[in-house]
Parts: structure tokens; sequence; C-alpha cells
């Protein structure tokens, strides 16, 4: 079971939900991976202009210190993508599997 699982919906500009879901694939998933974060999918919300997912990590480090060690890397600012450009709300909340 992971220490922690967090479920993120993101609302994005109008207009750029394909090209974010497109950079989003392309480049934070195989870092989000190469780091050890493990990512359960995402989803496309056209109606409300959302992208959702679920992320999870399950290391020696909470996952506060991985994502900030994420954050940090060479590779994700390599990556030049800056989240502002695309969302306009963010809601991120730590979830409970049950099933």
């Amino acid at each position: 079971m992971p220490k922690t699982v967090q479920l993120r919906t993101y609302t994005i500009r109008e207009g750029l939900l394909e090209e974010w879901a497109a950079r989003w694939r392309e480049s934070v998933v195989p870092l989000r991976l190469k780091l050890g974060f493990g990512i359960g999918g995402a989803w496309l919300d056209h109606e409300r202009s959302r992208f959702v997912w679920v992320i999870w990590y399950e290391g020696e480090e909470t996952f506060e210190e991985a994502n900030q060690r994420y954050w940090a890397s060479p590779e994700r600012e390599a990556m030049g993508l800056d989240p502002s450009e695309y969302l306009v709300d963010r809601d991120v909340r730590v979830v409970e599997q049950v099933y």
C-alpha cells in the first residue's frame, strides 16, 4: 500500500487542455516515474476543462521530500514547463484507498 496517494485536479486555461495533457505525458510522467513516484492514471474532463490524475510515492522519503526533490531536479528545470501557463486552479487531496 502506498504511503501517500494524492488525487490532483487541475483546472486548465480554456483551449489548452489537450496541449497540457500532451506535455504532461511527454515530460512530467517519465521524470516522476524515474524519481520513484507512481501514477495511477490521468483523465480529461473536457466539459469543465479539468485534468485529473492520481500520484503516489512510497519510499524512504516523505511524499513532500520526494516532491521537493522532483521540483529541484535539473531535469525538471530543463523541461521548460511552467504550470502557471496552463493551470487556473489546482485541488490536491491526500486520499486513502478503500478498495
